[in-house]
């Protein structure tokens, strides 16, 4: 739902690399606290939502960003993925001396290998599942004779174009059977399953400090009840502003870490998710990016977004300040024809809506037809957020947002919140 730019914060010149409503939701969010945004489209499809916030650049006319950065003088850029990291400009983009809303370098090992997490974690005491690496299918098979119990499945390097997406097996035998299906081209990740009882901590880290923004869950399966295969992105979210660590998550599982924070100069986003066994809160993964369902929501809940993610990208001391009445958001997904079993499409289809929204609505896979009306393009359709001071009324402004999207094929998930909340219960 666009809103009208205020002048709070002129001469933030920001651009984003991603697409969809990542790009959508960021860029108007920023934009409404007075920045200029600019988006350079990293990836084949979302491109239409984009174009509502700001100018966009294509990568086939522009197959390194930088010239642009340049010569729109932008002073930071926020990435939807890790993975600019490894693009043949990435060099550039760091001696450019923009300002990143990201890690940067070794330290962006944090996310991107399992194992390094897992080693981070023993060196600072912090919980973690038992893991192994196993590079192909006889090792893996051996780790599970020696460890006969359930393991998470995942790749051991972590990227949106990884050979193995998280599988988790609740049982040996679905254990044993994933290993001899699973694509070992950069081997395994075997994490020792600790149940269901997730929750995630995301905060801020500069000028030396960790600054925690919000308590969050991920409803990752596709299907109500939490059935189905875990989506290659969640079905929905819930955040709780939680600036003083109510359940924990950060004392636990990120502020051991600051010495490393310091050492390192690590400045950026920092995600924790975890899983509660007993009292005690295990490390699942690290994460260095605020996230496609929580960002909007946290950015949201920030008087002064475009302020902190500057501030963030050069590492400065952070005032925070958030909108007192914001305590909670969910976020709702409409999947489209297929999702989550991506090989499956379907054709673009009419999206119809009825009736205004009175809630942030973001678009991702969406483009308007040759008759000017909106089409549904793909898997992920829209991103329904809604914010509220209570839990029940942002998650009841979400609901109500939704339904008034209507495509053939798609649907929601009805039931969240109604597990996996508050942190800690399944």
């Amino acid at each position: 739902m666009a809103r009208k730019s205020s002048n709070k914060n002129p001469g933030v010149n920001a651009m984003i690399l991603g697409v969809g409503s990542f790009a959508h939701s960021i860029g108007q969010t920023l934009a409404d606290s007075g920045a200029s945004v600019s988006t350079y489209l990293t990836r084949n499809y979302g491109h239409y939502a984009p174009t509502l916030v700001g100018k966009t650049f294509s990568r086939d006319a522009h197959s390194n960003p930088v010239p642009l950065i340049r010569e729109n003088k932008i002073d930071v850029v926020i990435p939807q993925s890790i993975d600019w990291a490894q693009q043949s400009w990435a060099k550039d983009l760091l001696k450019s001396g923009v300002g990143i809303f990201s890690p940067t370098g070794e330290v962006m090992r944090i996310e991107r290998e399992r194992d390094f997490a897992r080693e981070l974690c023993a060196k600072f005491k912090i919980p973690f599942p038992k893991s192994f690496v196993a590079q192909n299918r006889i090792e893996a098979e051996k780790i599970l004779e020696k460890n006969p119990q359930p393991f998470v499945i995942k790749n051991p390097l972590c990227s949106p174009t990884s050979p193995i997406h998280t599988i988790l097996c609740e049982t040996v035998a679905d254990t044993r059977a994933w290993l001899r299906n699973v694509n070992y081209a950069e081997g395994v990740f075997l994490q020792e399953y600790l149940g269901r009882a997730e929750a995630g901590h995301i905060a801020l880290v500069s000028g030396g400090e960790i600054y925690s923004l919000v308590t969050n869950q991920e409803y990752k399966y596709a299907f109500n009840g939490n059935q189905g295969i875990v989506a290659g992105a969640p079905l929905g979210g819930l955040v709780e502003r939680d600036e003083n660590d109510k359940y924990g998550l950060a004392r636990e599982l990120l502020h051991p870490l600051l010495p490393w924070f310091r050492k390192v100069n690590y400045h950026g986003p920092i995600q924790v998710t975890a899983i509660k066994r007993g009292d005690k809160w295990f490390v699942i993964e690290y994460n260095i990016r605020i996230g496609v369902t929580s960002g909007p929501m946290i950015l949201r809940m920030l008087k002064n977004p475009a302020e902190i993610v500057l501030a963030t990208a050069r590492n400065e001391k952070l005032n925070l300040q958030c909108n007192d009445k914001l305590n909670f958001g969910c976020s709702l997904t409409l999947a489209g024809y297929g999702y989550p079993f991506t090989q499956v499409r379907g054709p673009q289809l009419p999206l119809e809506i009825s009736g205004k929204f009175d809630c942030d609505v973001w678009w991702n896979e969406v483009a308007r037809g040759g008759d000017g009306n909106l089409i549904a393009t793909g898997h992920r359709i829209t991103d329904v957020i809604a914010l509220a001071s209570k839990l029940d009324a942002a998650i009841a402004k979400a609901y109500a947002n939704i339904r008034k999207i209507r495509v053939a094929g798609s649907y929601f998930r009805t039931d969240v919140g109604q597990s996996l909340w508050p942190p800690g219960k399944v």
